[in-house]
């Protein structure tokens, strides 16, 4: 069976080019070919050895994934719907500004996570994406990009990745990490570890090898100042919960390129967007962790059950915030028209957790939790 090329960082290429009998030097002329030109094709490389580019086309392939569909906003967004075989499909998302493109790029097809306000997550969990299938979404956006948008040589389209779109990236870290290095790498895309970012719910095993392993810039889905509340809303909390979280962050932030991280707090009207809300996330962070707050608006989905909190309460809420000296950001939502918005990812995905039987539009019950255990309880914050 043929080799994805997409599925290799740098060393793993290396590692290939040696088993055909060549030297490293040729899997970097490889490289920079696959992720620096986007060629698809070995007979166009042509500084390449014939000799090489016929034991490639007889043992490797550079295989992309199938467009399904892709939709543009009103706004400049785009969205793609990737085909990544057994009827599921993932989704990325190109979202332009005046000094960045940014993408936002699915690690999973589907979520196990399950967050209450997040329309992947009711969708259910089917399966990783391979390192080549999280990369094959930033192939074709940068590359098609370039032609799309008329750009110089060697002028980027996309300057920005972000792992937020479908799945929780650090579920799929084994996959997550070569990808992450192929975007970091000079041969490959080049792109600053400051403008690479993941995005977790607090998988905190994982976030501490993250940060030895390959630090990038990271993002916590927050989404509640408390324990009680948070359970229900981000269910891995239940697992990993507020104080082990903020450790975790802290311990990051060490080796971090940022020297904060970024708290995305979905506002969900009557439930988690009140001033005492604020008041709590004020003492959950001010003086423990160096972050910034970004208060995303609720997308509202049919099988959530919620809605989006008011622009003056939101309003209300960040005040509280900013006046306790913690940088804060009102995020605008765009491609909403496309579904295309923060939480609105669904792609078409095999649900293998029968998620539908789990989550219903029922109120979030706060449920108290025990004072016994330091790291779990209330009171140890």
């Amino acid at each position: 069976m043929a080799a994805n090329l997409l599925d290799f960082d740098l060393d793993g290429l290396a590692a290939f080019c040696e088993q055909l009998g060549e030297k490293r030097f040729r899997a970097t002329q490889l490289f920079r070919w696959i992720h620096q030109k986007g060629a698809s094709d070995f007979d166009q490389m042509s500084d390449l050895a014939k000799s090489l580019r016929g034991k490639l086309a007889g043992s490797a392939e550079i295989c992309g994934l199938p467009i399904l569909s892709e939709q543009a906003s009103t706004d400049g967004t785009i969205k793609w719907l990737f085909d990544v075989g057994n009827g599921d499909a993932v989704e990325a998302v190109f979202i332009p500004e005046e000094d960045r493109g940014t993408l936002c790029v699915s690690s999973q097809a589907g979520c196990a996570v399950g967050c209450r306000f997040c329309s992947t997550g009711h969708q259910g969990f089917s399966r990783n994406l391979a390192t080549g299938e999280i990369l094959a979404q930033l192939w074709h956006a940068e590359h098609h990009l370039r032609g799309r948008l008329n750009l110089a040589p060697g002028e980027r389209a996309i300057t920005n990745v972000v792992m937020m779109g479908m799945g929780e990236p650090l579920q799929n870290y084994d996959r997550l990490v070569p990808a992450l290095r192929v975007m970091l790498d000079d041969h490959g895309y080049g792109l600053s570890r400051r403008r690479v970012t993941v995005s977790t719910s607090g998988v905190v095993p994982m976030m501490d090898r993250l940060r030895d392993d390959c630090p990038v810039a990271l993002a916590v889905s927050l989404h509640a100042p408390n324990d009680a509340l948070r359970d229900p809303l981000v269910p891995l909390n239940r697992k990993y919960p507020l104080a082990e979280l903020m450790d975790a962050c802290n311990r990051y932030l060490d080796k971090a390129p940022r020297d904060f991280v970024t708290f995305e707090y979905c506002m969900l009207d009557g439930v988690n967007d009140s001033e005492e809300h604020a008041r709590e996330l004020v003492a959950l962070v001010r003086g423990k962790v160096s972050c910034k707050l970004n208060l995303i608006p609720f997308n509202p989905f049919p099988a959530s059950g919620l809605k989006r909190s008011p622009r003056e309460r939101v309003q209300a809420f960040a005040k509280v915030l900013i006046d306790a000296g913690i940088v804060t950001t009102v995020r605008k939502t765009r491609g909403d028209d496309i579904d295309a918005a923060c939480g609105q990812l669904a792609g078409e995905v095999r649900d293998r957790t029968r998620v539908e039987q789990r989550m219903t539009r029922a109120p979030i019950a706060i449920v108290p939790r025990p004072a016994s255990g330091p790291a779990r309880s209330q009171g140890s914050r």
